[in-house]
């Protein structure tokens, strides 16, 4: 990490490094090595500790003292972590050790460790991995602290944490370096925490809805499901190319034809797309299927979904991102893709005729559009020029043209039209249900129109996938299915600023 650090001290940071790696050597030389230690017995967490030392004895009101505490009430506890700091006076020493949970100050003495142990500590760096046994007390200022009457070395940090008052602020060597941004930026490790509980939280949510988690393929020949481009790959052992999924979909819809009736998958996808604020080429998708209803019972699921990770995470089913409040206990708006072009754009598309019409209204409106597009291609560009930002608070929008939809059922009052919601939220939309196409005859028809799109130069159109048909015409019952950015939910769940911000580790480019 050090030779990251901009800073006057910068001279310094290989003898700094080399004086850390000479201490190893001299604990090693001393039968000390802490590499060889294999585990710790950890009895409490930093925050658990305090949690109930306070519990046991509350801090005391102003201008008054904190009781004695006998030697049989104490509560003694074994932590282990970080030491983030370290304040050397003579005959005793101050600390601060970090865990998972957070952190605790440490009281360390000669007297208590005895002269030996009392020197190496004294001799331990900013970054060591320490164990620490003792029992807690509460300082005069009022901190819960350990009394520390072992202190074990475990792991010998041998780089350099960056300084501790501007702390780790490049952006890129935060994403590079994850492990010490975890260290150093506690609301960072708050957010991947966050992350690991709103995904078992679905899987809860979804449990007790009666759906079975399932795993399907990652490496594919035919990458359908989503408009995207894929990545290519080739498997030596069979001597054939092959690409990663960009969608979960069809996979899933074969098992639903299986008669598993509701199932779900959480996991990475890859679209070989650029990179944003919202986009990273690897991403979690989850997907689910559930037969006997519709895209109108999707949207009931993800209403109540939505509703139960707010609860059950932030406690409270109103969120504010950058600033802006969404309120998820409120009934979310359910408008047409034609009703909320025509809120927000004037252009009322039931009086458009044809595509000729519509590519002369986009003309009109400078919104630009490629030679094949149709008029429910242009209706979405509209779409996605004047509606898109205006929709903060949680909002479906149904009933999307049949160009852009070719794997769901058509509306039957109006077949130019598909029963396909997106749901949006802070002007991005998080998910995208269809009422799904089961008619396999239909279905060869769109994948047909999909080949000559990918003839015509779209590198994101489906291609025609014939064991997928074939599963069709065992037959699939009626079925409502969804898939959700949990990137995304997890970036308005955690006010995230960007994709990288919820990825562990996102995608960079190489520094070579």
């Amino acid at each position: 990490m050090g030779d990251q650090n901009q800073n006057k001290q910068e001279p310094d940071i290989n003898q700094l490094l080399k004086v850390r790696r000479e201490k190893l050597a001299e604990l090693q030389e001393a039968g000390n090595d802490p590499f060889v230690i294999t585990k710790y017995d950890v009895t409490y967490h930093t925050a658990d500790a305090r949690a109930e030392f306070n519990e046991k004895f509350p801090a005391p009101a102003e201008g008054e003292e904190a009781p004695e505490i006998s030697e049989e009430e104490r509560i003694n506890v074994s932590v282990a972590g970080r030491l983030m700091s370290k304040r050397v006076m003579g005959k005793a020493s101050f600390g601060n050790i970090q865990d998972l949970k957070g952190n605790l100050q440490i009281y360390v003495t000669r007297d208590e460790l005895g002269e030996d142990a009392y020197k190496g500590f004294k001799r331990m760096d900013i970054g060591d991995i320490v164990g620490i046994k003792g029992y807690l007390f509460r300082t005069r200022t009022g901190e819960v602290s350990i009394h520390a009457k072992e202190v074990t070395l475990l792991t010998k940090s041998l780089q350099i944490l960056p300084e501790k008052f501007h702390g780790l602020t490049n952006t890129d060597i935060r994403y590079r370096q994850r492990y010490v941004d975890l260290i150093m930026n506690p609301e960072v490790k708050d957010t991947f925490i966050k992350r690991s509980k709103i995904i078992a939280s679905i899987r809860r949510f979804l449990d007790a809805e009666g759906f079975m988690e399932v795993e399907t393929p990652m490496l594919v020949a035919n990458a359908g499901g989503a408009a995207a481009r894929p990545f290519e790959t080739h498997f030596n052992a069979l001597d054939e190319d092959l690409k990663l999924r960009i969608s979960l979909e069809l996979y899933l819809k074969r098992l639903i034809v299986g008669g598993m009736e509701r199932v779900y998958e959480i996991g990475r996808v890859f679209r070989n797309e650029g990179l944003d604020t919202r986009h990273n080429p690897e991403f979690t998708l989850m997907e689910l299927y559930q037969a006997y209803t519709d895209y109108h019972g999707m949207m009931d699921l993800t209403e109540r979904m939505y509703r139960h990770i707010a609860e059950e995470v932030l406690g409270t089913t109103k969120i504010t991102y950058n600033g802006v409040e969404m309120d998820l206990g409120k009934p979310f708006e359910r408008i047409t893709m034609v009703d909320a072009v025509k809120k927000y754009s004037g252009v009322d598309w039931n009086e458009v005729a044809d595509t000729e019409a519509a590519k002369a209204l986009a003309k009109e409106h400078h919104i630009e559009f490629e030679e094949f597009h149709k008029k429910g291609d242009i209706l979405n560009l509209f779409f996605e020029t004047y509606v898109e930002e205006h929709l903060v608070q949680p909002t479906f929008v149904m009933d999307h043209p049949i160009e852009i939809s070719p794997l769901t059922k058509k509306k039957p009052e109006n077949p130019e039209y598909v029963e396909r919601f997106e749901f949006f939220m802070n002007g991005w939309e998080m998910a995208n249900a269809y009422s799904e196409l089961n008619d396999p005859i239909d279905q060869r028809e769109r994948f047909a129109a999909q080949d000559a799109l990918a003839d015509a130069g779209d590198e994101e159109a489906n291609h025609t996938d014939e064991d997928f048909l074939n599963a069709l015409e065992v037959g699939m019952p009626p079925t409502g299915g969804i898939g959700y950015g949990i990137d995304r939910l997890v970036m308005i769940m955690t006010d995230s600023p960007a994709i990288r911000d919820v990825l562990l580790f996102p995608t960079l480019k190489s520094l070579s």
